[in-house]
């Protein structure tokens, strides 16, 4: 959701390649601090033409090309961007069985890479590319972009899906010095807010993914990481009474339309970029919206609101006496081609240099772990990198991003209807459960 130059005379003078430098008289700045070429294998791929897709666009894309840059500088390739578009499962599917696949692609979640994996179309990362993760990358990132214990992704985004951002005046108004580290603390500091004559928290509930994440850090916190993976796997039923004890959990904001901006009525009509613009408005309209590190490109682009003095970050609170929970999402990189290119870009992405070329950009967090946190452009962000690379492995990706996509995944549908049928009824705790449970035992039966 982050500018180095150099060029070929440098990289010759400094051993960045592993091959001979050819003659070229091309003038050239200091190369970055990190790991060097000939230390991630990279070859000379001078005459080549690589494609990597991704789902990104505007300032996402522009960002990411510099990390293209970069590699093309290094190894002398000439690597192009294709935009998939929002269905990258479908786009990508299609340029395979057409014959016109990319040499790397990006998806978005593990579901898919297992589906890829098992039809074939993904090509295992070879030992240079698992040298980087095993360095840089946790044991569960790494396993993220394993399928049947054969390494074929790179995790090169992060998502910490575990924070809510808060209107600092609108705390101060309501006399809180401090923001809640705990459910209960929370609501109480809903009511204050509330009281002060500020609607307390903005719910993006027009768009369901939102409320999946409601639910799943609450769930995650509660159950705890075991339930968690269960329930993903549809080894539990959503009728269990973990699923109904968090639903209830959430149903305390939720039931309460005076917490919510809007009331009832205005948080299930309410779209995740609006619930942010709302919080940061000028008078707010909201004191807290819950979502990931990447409200912050919307603050930054859609409000006047200033990251770290008009905007600032806590955790999701914790429930019930239980950890503090840490939910994620990302983007993995996958090799689609068989070539030498798609191998070296996924070496080069695992590595530090091309996380720290990323990240200097901002808006953007990389679970790489051996990052100085001081190539993050501000305190904020080098906060919520701290957060994620510090838990280890203590994290679970996205539940609804792990389930099949009839249920998980798309609009209108499946958990984020049923979900928002729950936030405009959440005294339904049962009847809630039994459409999760229907529609989920249906989605994983189709998708085998």
């Amino acid at each position: 959701m982050k500018r180095i130059v150099a060029l070929a005379a440098t990289t010759c003078a400094l051993g960045l390649l592993t091959t001979a430098c050819g003659g070229s008289g091309s003038s050239s700045s200091a190369a970055p601090s990190g790991a060097t070429a000939s230390d991630l294998h990279l070859p000379d791929l001078h005459g080549q033409h690589l494609e990597v897709a991704a789902v990104w666009t505007g300032p996402e894309q522009k960002n990411f090309m510099k990390v293209i840059e970069r590699f093309d500088q290094l190894t002398g390739a000439k690597t192009d961007f294709v935009p998939t578009g929002d269905n990258v499962s479908t786009f990508l599917g299609t340029k395979i069985q057409g014959g016109g696949a990319p040499d790397v692609a990006f998806l978005p979640q593990p579901g898919v890479l297992a589906q890829f994996a098992k039809s074939g179309w993904l090509k295992p990362a070879e030992a240079a590319v698992e040298k980087q993760l095993k360095s840089n990358y946790s044991t569960g990132w790494q396993n993220l972009g394993a399928y049947q214990g054969k390494q074929y992704g790179v995790y090169f985004k992060a998502a910490d899906k575990s924070t809510v951002w808060y209107n600092t005046k609108a705390f101060s108004t309501a006399g809180i010095s401090s923001p809640p580290a705990t459910w209960s603390e929370f609501l109480k500091d809903a009511q204050t807010i509330s009281d002060s004559g500020t609607p307390p928290v903005s719910v993006g509930g027009a768009d369901g993914w939102t409320l999946t994440d409601w639910f799943e850090n609450i769930y995650l916190s509660q159950a705890g990481p075991a339930k968690y993976d269960q329930l993903t796997k549809h080894q539990i039923k959503w009728t269990d009474p973990s699923v109904g004890k968090a639903l209830t959990t959430l149903g305390q904001l939720f039931g309460k339309p005076t917490l919510l901006a809007g009331g009832t009525r205005g948080a299930v009509a309410t779209e995740f970029p609006a619930s942010v613009d709302q919080t940061f408005a000028d008078p707010a309209k909201a004191a807290m919206v819950y979502e990931g590190d990447f409200v912050a490109t919307n603050i930054t682009s859609d409000t006047k609101a200033k990251i770290g003095t008009d905007a600032k970050v806590f955790p999701f609170p914790k429930a019930d006496g239980g950890q503090a929970p840490m939910v994620v999402g990302g983007d993995v990189a996958v090799a689609l081609k068989s070539s030498k290119g798609a191998q070296a870009l996924l070496t080069y992405l695992a590595s530090t240099d091309a996380a720290r070329t990323e990240v200097k950009q901002g808006g953007f967090i990389s679970p790489n772990k051996s990052l100085d946190l001081s190539a993050y452009p501000d305190a904020t962000e080098q906060s919520l990198a701290k957060s994620l690379t510090a838990a280890g492995d203590n994290f679970r990706f996205d539940m609804s991003d792990q389930a099949p996509a009839a249920f998980g995944g798309t609009k209108g549908q499946g958990e984020w209807k049923d979900l928002q049928d729950f936030l405009a009824a959440p005294s339904d705790v049962a009847g809630a459960q039994s459409k999760l449970e229907t529609d989920a035992a249906a989605a994983f039966a189709n998708a085998g």
